[in-house]
């Protein structure tokens, strides 16, 4: 993760004096430029997958936005309960379940 990463580089003890000056986010994209160098992405690759991803951002914010149910709206209901059914066999996906992985 390139924010963990981040802070582990700001406040290591070797390289906290040359650091000092530089924000946790400039580290963060930093770590994941050197990444994508790494994975043989090039420069304005790793640039374009900024851009991307804020540009789907946006997209999704103003969706929200949009959907959102405000206290003023005719239909908003506050606490809203929702029943799910329990007689279906639960099933265990793959991205819940734990693992040994240190991240």
């Amino acid at each position: 993760d390139c924010s963990l990463a981040a802070e582990q580089l700001k406040n290591s003890p070797r390289h906290k004096a040359y650091l000092e000056g530089v924000s946790l986010r400039q580290l963060q994209k930093l770590y994941s430029l050197l990444k994508g160098h790494l994975g043989g992405e090039s420069l304005a690759e790793s640039l374009e997958n900024d851009k991307e991803l804020a540009k789907r951002k946006s997209i999704m914010d103003e969706l929200f936005e949009k959907n959102r149910k405000k206290k003023d709206d005719p239909d908003f209901i506050y606490d809203i309960e929702v029943e799910f059914p329990q007689d279906e066999q639960l099933e265990s996906c793959g991205w819940d379940a734990e693992s040994g992985e240190e991240i």
